[in-house]
């Protein structure tokens, strides 16, 4: 008899157990006739897996949620509608501190996360529900060890229609713009008062010489790519200086400099803690039109003594030194530490690595190049005194002069101490400008629709 009642109520522990799942999981006879159709993913772990971390990077265009393990994870994920949710359900896992403390980093800024639930939904089965602020496209993916990283379960959330993360962008743009054009118009001198009218008649020829001056001038568009970003920390100092932070500091300053000029605009391809796949920052210099691609690293090697800035530009034919042909391969890592779904092919991105009319953008990227480098080598010892060339993956666009900058060595201690002040930087970002003004002053770009007042 005691026995019995033993079972009883073990029983309804149990039951009681995974009620509590299900009140704080609700939704749960929609979410499991979901589940049934839900695609299961890859990944059969021997050992129950456990999550060391859980990651969340918003950005403007996308959001992305990290758990990273310390081995392989089995895993389904479906959608639930009426309010949006993304239901994550993970086996062989329990809700463990490092995956419950996740809601805590949801950001009120997030244009995608509202809220995120973690509770056991069954015996083995953790539940994670994203209570979504609208209608996504969400894309779900492993990722294997790398770099400092274990295993990695990655959620990117896009929005549900190419043609709304397309008009992001384009805001994106646009308002970049029109703070530029505020900035200069705020800046520019109050117009004299017009002439007399006896004056005007007493000049006509004057008068209609001026008239016919070009009121507009060509803008020229610059993309500054800030090094690495979000799950990507790129190098990280002797003193725990990490190179994306780094990068986005200058390269925010580049931006505020390019701005100032008459006919000059700047757009940064990321401009928070967020990862950007490589083709993915190409593509939004094309989507801009940008004159010219400057791409901002701070460099690293095994040895602390290595020193000095370099210019890199694209090669055809192989990289012109091993240490450049090094250095572009842990560039391009980026994608494989940042996390890039290798699932989603970028048809540009083919066609970009097969593209035969490179040689006139390299020619230029070669010019502009030398520029930059000549006035950078005045702030700070060059670590070779020509520009470089290498297969840089994020140098590719076809119709694009573009450059990489290594700005310092962040792995040697006085480099990076340096690259972390204030007054190096601004130094750093004047010289680059001047360069890059040097290099459209002999070599002005051609025509195109956009324009800017010539004030």
């Amino acid at each position: 008899m005691l026995g019995s009642t033993e079972g009883f109520l073990k029983g309804v522990r149990r039951g009681l157990s995974l009620l509590a799942a299900i009140v704080c999981l609700s939704g749960t006879a929609t979410a499991d006739a979901a589940a049934q159709s839900a695609t299961p993913t890859a990944g059969t772990p021997g050992a129950n897996p456990l999550v060391r971390a859980a990651r969340l990077w918003p950005s403007p265009e996308y959001s992305r949620i990290t758990l990273e393990l310390n081995a392989e994870v089995a895993y389904k994920h479906f959608s639930l509608k009426n309010p949006e949710r993304l239901v994550i359900d993970l086996t062989g896992i329990e809700p463990e501190q490092a995956l419950v403390e996740i809601a805590d980093k949801v950001e009120p800024h997030d244009g995608y996360i509202g809220n995120i639930r973690v509770a056991r939904n069954r015996p083995g089965v953790t539940r994670m529900v994203i209570e979504l602020k609208t209608e996504v496209r969400p894309q779900v993916f492993t990722l294997k060890p790398m770099a400092d990283y274990g295993h990695r379960l990655v959620i990117d959330l896009y929005p549900a229609s190419l043609a709304a993360f397309e008009q992001q962008i384009e805001i994106a743009i646009e308002t970049a713009g029109k703070r530029v054009d505020s900035a200069k118009a705020a800046s520019a001198p109050a117009q004299a008062d017009p002439a007399p009218v006896a004056d005007l008649r007493s000049r006509p020829a004057q008068t209609a010489a001026k008239s016919n001056q070009q009121d507009f001038v060509r803008l020229i568009t610059i993309a500054i790519d800030a090094g690495h970003g979000g799950e990507d920390p790129g190098a990280v100092g002797a003193k725990g200086s990490y190179e994306k932070h780094i990068t986005l500091s200058i390269a925010r300053r580049l931006k505020a400099l390019i701005d100032k000029q008459e006919n000059m605009r700047a757009y940064l391809t990321r401009d928070g803690d967020y990862f950007l796949p490589l083709h993915e920052r190409v593509n939004r210099a094309r989507r801009v039109q940008a004159d010219l691609f400057v791409s901002v690293h701070a460099d690293a090697f095994i040895k602390p003594h290595a020193q000095g800035s370099s210019v890199f530009a694209l090669s055809e034919k192989g990289a012109t030194s091993a240490a450049a042909k090094w250095l572009a391969k842990a560039e391009n890592d980026a994608d494989l530490i940042g996390g890039v779904n290798v699932g989603v092919k970028d048809v540009y991105l083919k066609h970009t690595l097969i593209d035969l009319s490179q040689t006139a953008q390299i020619s230029d990227s070669l010019k502009v190049g030398k520029a930059v480098l000549d006035e950078i080598g005045g702030i700070n010892r060059l670590h070779k005194p020509r520009v470089e060339q290498a297969g840089f993956a994020v140098l590719k666009a076809p119709d694009i002069p573009s450059i990489l900058i290594e700005t310092a060595f962040i792995s040697n201690p006085e480099e990076e101490k340096r690259l972390n002040d204030e007054a190096y930087q601004d130094k750093l970002a004047n010289a680059i400008v001047t360069g890059i003004k040097r290099y459209f002053d002999r070599n002005p770009p051609l025509a195109r629709s956009k324009v800017a007042r010539n004030l």
